[in-house]
């Protein structure tokens, strides 16, 4: 088979299966299943999202203690060193 050969084949097989795929899609399990696949990206983008904020509030509490731990270093260290 030469290139030319191959290439229409690769087109044909191309618009088979894409046609195969709309068929699918536009038929009720089709439209099932995306359907599915929707609900599931939504519920996944909602967990995505509650985990990322539950993530900023922990980073923002351990930067906060972070903060408190040096100011009492760096005012024990000035205690020590005013007495």
């Amino acid at each position: 088979m030469n290139s030319n050969q191959k290439f229409w084949s690769g087109i044909i097989v191309g618009a088979a299966a894409g046609a195969a795929i709309a068929m699918f899609l536009s038929s009720d399990k089709g439209k099932e299943v995306m359907a599915d696949a929707k609900d599931t990206a939504e519920k996944l983008g909602s967990d995505l999202k509650t985990r990322l904020d539950e993530l900023e509030k922990q980073f923002r509490d351990l930067m906060e203690k972070g903060k408190a731990v040096a100011e009492e270093a760096e005012n024990k260290v000035a205690e020590t060193i005013i007495s």
